[in-house]
């Protein structure tokens, strides 16, 4: 029975798509068992390097040129990164600097930042040996830079950078700069958890043992170090160099010299059993200098400074044959680089004179938009400036005619106050001259009737006041807060006469008004101008009235 073509080709797609499947499947399990033996070979080389330094990089240069020839980038820029550790514990910078600098081409090449920032690193921490303080800073910040980037991106956590800042710390450290050294600890600090690949704690709190010590928390800081001194000889024998020489240093802090010696001669010790931090002994050495010639031991004094001079002289001479190379700056990748850089700017002049007529009609008629838009804006910007000054004008000449008729209506209220004012004047006289004449009148006064009506007479005179204060009050509400205010010494009767002051009652009518002489009335105004301290030429009339 023959089967169908369609039936046969759906088949023959089929079994394509699975054999495809499995060799996908099958690829991506040798990728992952490949990655998995190469994270195998880097641990088992740290382990390695610690105990023989040489064999580790022997295995380490071997692993590399298999990676290249696989084509893995990536691991073969990882196992040159391990290369330097071992160069430094030799001085040997000359290698460490070329090994980098090849690391960065190939990492460049690889576009993967993450194995750059781990080059400028150790470019940083290269720089920073000898002291070059600010190419030391550059590749140091640089990686922070493109890391900062990759937390931004997703693909790093924030505790990553913590192996940037310790670094940026320890190198502010080295060249005695502690308060930006504390700034980078702290930031370790911030974003430090515990995590795989992480940097141990101990780390940093060496960087910590060195603050207190910065700080005369002398103390603090020995304990800290003894603290950590278990953990470096299990994890980090080599780093004893540093972790003695501090407590050296904490010890002299104290003046204790016996332990002092003690410590840097064995941070001298690690130094030579290890063959690590070679380039730290000198200053050790120059420690221990300092310390005999501080307690008269001038011979040991002299021959430790001599053997600082000489070490400074074998690895950060500018003329040794070991640091020239180093020192003048001659690397391939800067090279490459500026290859790719020229490169890259001919094909952008090629394509922008292509583009030349294209821009160059964009920007007429861009230029022309703006024109018109700037002409639509200048008028558009003119009539609201026209529109908003007729309507502040407006507004301007309402506020006036407010203002104006505002002050009409006060002036008609302080006469209609004065004309009120010398009624209560005149029915004043009238009922004291009823009183006058009921007291003249013999017995009247022992009369009830008539002692009734004189209380009355006297208790309306009380209330009238009361009654032309309230309404002086109620017109005139802004001066006699002010006058209130200003004046808090002014006693009632100094304030009834400034209020007729204002109302422009002479001296005779405030006389006739308050049932006083006139001169009692200038008295009076005395004693106001005394308490408002108006000076002579001021006029007291005009003075109130501008209140």
């Amino acid at each position: 029975m023959r089967l169908p073509i369609r039936n046969i080709l759906l088949f023959g797609f089929f079994f394509l798509l699975c054999t495809a499947t499995s060799r996908l499947s099958a690829q991506q399990n040798s990728e992952k068992k490949h990655d998995s033996l190469a994270d195998v070979f880097f641990n088992q080389t740290k382990k390695l390097r610690r105990d023989n330094p040489d064999s580790a990089l022997v295995l380490l240069e071997s692993k590399h040129e298999e990676f290249l020839q696989k084509g893995d980038t990536v691991n073969a820029v990882k196992a040159l990164l391990e290369m330097p550790y071992i160069y430094g514990q030799h001085v040997d910078y000359n290698k460490s600097y070329d090994t980098l600098w090849f690391a960065l081409f190939l990492a460049d090449k690889a576009n993967n930042d993450e194995l750059k920032a781990s080059v400028y690193n150790w470019l940083g921490r290269l720089y920073s040996f000898f002291k070059r303080k600010d190419e030391a800073l550059e590749y140091l910040q640089n990686s922070l830079d493109i890391n900062r980037k990759l937390v931004e991106k997703g693909q790093l956590k924030k505790a990553d950078l913590v192996r940037n800042y310790y670094l940026l710390s320890a190198t502010h450290r080295v060249l005695n700069q502690p308060e930006m050294a504390k700034i980078y600890l702290d930031s370790c600090l911030v974003n430090y958890a515990p995590a795989k690949g992480q940097l141990p704690m101990a780390y940093l709190h060496f960087e910590k043992a060195f603050q207190l010590s910065v700080n005369d928390k002398n103390e603090e800081a020995l304990q800290l170090l003894e603290e950590l001194e278990p953990w470096f000889i299990e994890n980090r024998p080599s780093y004893l160099v540093l972790v003695y020489s501090d407590m050296g240093d904490v010890y002299a802090n104290l003046s204790n010299y016996k332990q002092s010696k003690t410590y840097y001669k064995k941070a001298l010790e690690v130094s030579i059993k290890y063959n690590s931090h070679v380039d730290f002994s000198s200053l050790v050495h120059e420690k221990l200098a300092n310390l005999f010639e501080a307690h008269g031991e001038f011979e040991k004094a002299f021959k430790n400074q001599k053997k600082a001079r000489e070490i400074d002289a074998q690895f950060f001479d500018s003329r040794t044959a070991i640091n020239q190379s180093l020192l003048e700056i001659k690397d391939e990748f800067r090279i490459e680089k500026e290859n790719q850089e020229r490169l890259v700017q001919k094909q952008r002049l090629e394509k922008l004179e292509q583009a030349d007529e294209i821009s160059f009609l964009q920007r007429v008629i861009l230029l022309g938009s703006l024109i018109f838009l700037i002409i639509i804006g200048i008028g558009f910007f003119q009539y609201m400036r026209t529109k908003h000054l007729a309507e502040k004008q407006l507004l301007r000449k309402n506020r006036q005619l407010e203002i104006k008729k505002g002050k009409e209506l006060l002036a008609l209220k302080n006469k209609e106050l004065a004309v009120t004012a010398l009624q209560m004047v005149e029915k004043d006289e009238f009922l004291k001259d009823i009183a006058d004449r009921l007291k003249e009148v013999e017995g009247t006064t022992e009369k009830p009737e008539i002692k009734q009506v004189l209380k009355s007479i006297s208790h309306n005179r009380s209330d009238n006041w009361k009654e032309f204060r309230l309404r002086f009050t109620a017109v005139n509400e802004t001066f006699y807060h002010k006058i209130t205010t200003m004046y808090p010494k002014l006693s009632q009767a100094d304030q009834k006469i400034c209020a007729l002051i204002k109302l422009n009652f002479s001296s005779k009518e405030m006389s006739r008004l308050l049932g006083i002489s006139v001169e009692s009335v200038h008295t009076t105004r005395y004693r106001v101008r005394k308490k408002m301290k108006l000076e002579r030429g001021v006029n007291l009339e005009e003075y109130i009235s501008s209140l």
